[in-house]
Order: structure tokens, then sequence, then C-alpha cells
């Protein structure tokens, strides 16, 4: 009962509606009984009939209409809020979700991680395609006992679908050598054994997915065993994928290009269909040359993904990366994917515009990394559009995109292009809107607390100053200066004097002489 009497809360905003329908009734039992209580109509009564049955009709329709809009709205808030919790067990069901859109993340890293995490908030339908390729720093005495696999994309996809991104990364990052601390992750051992059962690296995954209990799914873009190679402008090759970055900062020299040996690898199953049927398609964030172009490069895949009707969304990173993106801007990362793939994968380009202290960005460029700069115009001239949003904030000593936000501006873009196809009446629309009412005032808390974080950073750096002005000790060190200055004066002066009553004697001294030899 108490969950029934939930729904007639002013802030349901549903009584309003019923008022709607109630009204409506109440005017098509108006017209029935004017026709059964008149026995003859004039044209006045017939007129007055007919309008209020339409008025009645239209009133009813219109209230049930918006009364069965606004009570979905009120199921998905409740998730969110977790208000109404009654009525939510009764009849809210979480599958809504799997009517979510379909959307396909191709990248890599924390960067990947961050997106996968804002993403779960809005839909069930995640695809993440990651790159498979092994990094191979494993002991020796480990490798020999079991084939350990250290893919490092993996594990971030997991970490971010996850529902306990925390607990999940202590899990997959738990150092099996204890206090020695040797580099065999749980994580790692996992794989390793999910691989050994199933026989190969997309079913081991597919299984984790229900296993781990995570959001959507992940996909290997390939299981063919492959290695990233990279040429450098001045023409070194480098073979390994782990050395790509630190090779060309040692020779300064920039990538010219990035390679997958072999060639012709076969996209994972399922990749190419996810790409087909997806409704939103994001590349990035993620390194430019060892995550992100590997990835486009399998056969099929950047073919895909030009033929695909899906929205094609950049994700800028914010930060370059020593040995990969020096000095690269947004326009740059675009060229550098245009270049190996060609044109037509990318339609909005998301960039971020918040402002970071800048202490850390003193600490990122003591690293050789720096702010990726960008031009609204140089990339709109690439045909993509630009999507300007605060997005970057501080967790620890990095600097990351807000899982949040983020996705809050990718489903912004879909919410946008559902107007646009006249959908905002279905479910998929209701779900996503009233997903990102909670986030939008997030965001504007996020940009307020910023200002007031950046403020206090400027107060307490002239309050610095100015102590530093006034305080006793400065007062003390200029005082003792000024007395060294003047007793240095004195000094001199004294010094000149008496070097002047030196040469007076020195010639009175002389003129005596001379007066007693004559």
């Amino acid at each position: 009962m108490k969950g029934f009497l939930t729904w007639f809360k002013s802030s349901t905003k549903l009584k309003r509606w019923m008022i709607v329908i109630l009204l409506g009734i109440v005017l098509l039992c108006y017209g029935i009984s004017l026709i059964v209580v008149d026995k003859q109509m004039g044209v006045q009564e017939v007129v007055k009939t007919a309008v209020s049955f339409v008025i009645g009709f239209t009133m009813v329709i219109l209230g049930l209409i918006y009364m069965q809009k606004r009570t979905l709205e009120i199921l998905i808030e409740a998730e969110i809020e977790e208000e109404l919790a009654d009525v939510q067990k009764l009849i809210f069901n979480k599958d809504i979700y799997d009517k979510g859109p379909k959307v396909v993340v191709i990248g890599g890293g924390t960067g990947l991680s961050s997106i996968l995490k804002g993403l779960k908030q809005y839909t069930n339908n995640i695809t993440a395609i990651i790159n498979a390729t092994e990094v191979t720093r494993d002991p020796q005495y480990y490798r020999e006992q079991i084939e350990m696999l250290k893919f490092p994309d993996i594990k971030e996809a997991i970490i971010g679908l996850s529902n306990d991104e925390i607990l999940m990364e202590k899990l997959l990052s738990y150092d099996l050598g204890n206090e020695k601390k040797n580099g065999v992750y749980f994580g790692e051992l996992y794989l390793g054994v999910m691989q050994a059962i199933y026989g190969d690296l997309a079913s081991s995954i597919e299984s984790t997915d229900n296993i781990l209990k995570i959001t959507g799914k992940i996909l290997p873009v390939t299981l063919d065993k492959v290695n990233i190679e990279a040429e450098l402008r001045d023409g070194t090759t480098i073979q390994n994928r782990e050395n790509i970055a630190e090779m060309a900062w040692k020779k300064i020299s920039p990538i010219h290009k990035v390679y997958v040996k072999p060639t012709n690898a076969r996209p994972s199953p399922g990749v190419l269909e996810s790409i087909e049927e997806a409704d939103a398609i994001i590349i990035g964030p993620g390194s430019l040359y060892t995550n992100i172009i590997p990835n486009l490069l399998i056969r099929g895949v950047a073919k895909s993904i030009k033929e695909s009707k899906a929205m094609k969304i950049y994700v800028s990173n914010i930060m370059t990366q020593p040995g990969q993106t020096d000095d690269y801007s947004v326009s740059d990362h675009i060229d550098a994917i245009y270049e190996h793939i060609g044109k037509g994968v990318i339609d909005f380009c998301i960039c971020d515009t918040g402002e970071i202290t800048p202490e850390f960005i003193k600490m990122y460029n003591l690293k050789g990394s720096d702010l990726v700069a960008y031009n609204v115009k140089s990339i709109n001239e690439r045909g993509a559009t630009v999507i300007k949003k605060d997005l970057g904030f501080v967790k620890g000593e990095v600097i990351r995109h807000d899982p949040e936000l983020t996705a809050s501006t990718i489903i912004e873009l879909i919410c946008n292009d559902l107007r646009y196809k006249d959908k905002h009446n279905e479910e998929q629309y209701l779900l996503l809107n009233s997903k990102q009412k909670p986030v939008k005032e997030r965001e504007k808390e996020i940009k307020s607390n910023k200002k007031i974080k950046n403020n206090e950073i400027k107060k307490r750096r002239n309050k610095a100053e100015r102590l530093k002005k006034t305080s006793k000790f400065t007062k003390k060190y200029q005082e003792r200066m000024e007395s060294i200055k003047n007793s240095e004066k004195t000094r001199l002066k004294n010094l000149k004097n008496y070097e002047a009553l030196e040469r007076v004697k020195k010639v009175l001294e002389e003129e005596n002489k001379r007066g007693r030899e004559k």
C-alpha cells in the first residue's frame, strides 16, 4: 500500500495527467448525457455534444500517453536514485537496458576502461573490441609452468565493465608473489587457465563475461597471433609493441607508420557483425599507435566501420604520450588514423576543454607529456564535428577522462540522433534521457568544484606571495641587507677618506724633505 501511495507524490508529476483523464471522462459522460436526455436536438445541442466528445476523447488519449511516458521515466529514475523501491521490486524490469543502444568501443588501456565504466550505466549492449597483442614480460620460470597471457587491454576492459570496478581491479592486479612481488598477477593466471580450458582466447573471454558477471561483451580484435611493428621517420624499424614508445623517444624520431604482422590477420568471430549492427562506434581514447590504429588495421575492420550507418565518434586523448604523440594536436591524431586506414571513420570528435591545475601539467611536462591542443576549424576540415566538453579530472597523480561525463556526452549525441529520427517517444530515448538528468547536475557540480578549487589554489598562491613579502624573516633579512649595504658604503667612504689622507701626508712629507735638503 505504501509503495502504491508513492505514485501520488508531487514529485512523480502523475496527478496532473490523472486529472486530465478524469476531465476527459467527465466531458465524454456529459456528451452521452445530452444524447440520452434530449429527445430532440437542435444544431446548437449537436455542436455542443460533438465538441464535448472530441475534447473529452482527446484529453483521455493524451492523458494516457503522457501518463505512460511519465511512468516509464519514474521507473528509470527509481533505479538511479533508489527511490520507489517497493514499486520497483514489483514491476521494474532491468531488462530495459537490453533495449539500449548498441555501442562498439575500440581502444585500449585505461582510456577504454573509463569509457566502458560510464557507458554501462546506459545500456547492456556494449562491445569492447580490444587489442590482444601479448606483452612479454613474464618471469621465465613461471612461463615454463603455464602459458601466461599478459593482455593489459583485456584486463582494463573487464574492470571497466564489471559491477564493482575497484574490487575487480584489486582482484585482477593481485600479485601472487605476495612480498616477493615477482610480477605474476591473478588476472594473468586466470586468463591463462581459461584459455587452457576453452581452447581459444575468444571463448575464454566469452565465458569470463558470464563468470565475472560483467556488462556487455569483450572481443579480441583477432585470434591470430600478431605482432605490432613500427617504422620511425629516420627509417628505424621496431618489432615489439612494448618497445615502440621507448625506442622512438630514445631515437628522437617520430613514428611514421605502424604495421600488424601478419598483414592478413583475420578478425575474431563477432567483431565485424558487432560493428555492422552498432548504433554508435567509439574510437579511443588510448595509445594511438599501439592500441587504436592496430585494431583498425585488422582485415575488414576499417571497411566495416566506413560502411556502417552507425554514428562514429572519436574521443581524443587529454595528454600526449612520450615517444608516440609528442607535440601532437587532435588534428594530428586524426591525420595519423586517416593515413593508415583512410577517411570515413570519424563523424564527431570529442575534445576536452577543462582546466587542469598547472601543478599537474608540470608533473606531466617533466615526463615529456603535454596537453593535446585542438583547433575547431582544423578538425572540421577533416570532416569531423567538434564536441567541446569539460571531461578531464585528476585521479591521484594522473589525468583521466571522467567516465560519467564522457559517457553522457556520447549518449547526448545518440539522443540528438533519435530526436532527429523522431524517436523521442520510444523506450530507448526515454531511458537515455532520464539517465542523463542526474549526470548533467553532476557536471554542473564538478565545474563549480573545479572553479572553487582553482580559486582556492590562486588564493593560497597569492597568500604565500603576500606572506613572503611581509614575513618577519623577510623583514629581518631586508634590514640586515640594508645594514650590510650601509656598512659597506661607510667602509668604502672611510677607505677613500683614508687613502686621500695618506696621499696628503705623503705630499707634506715630500715637501718637508725638500725643504730640509735646501
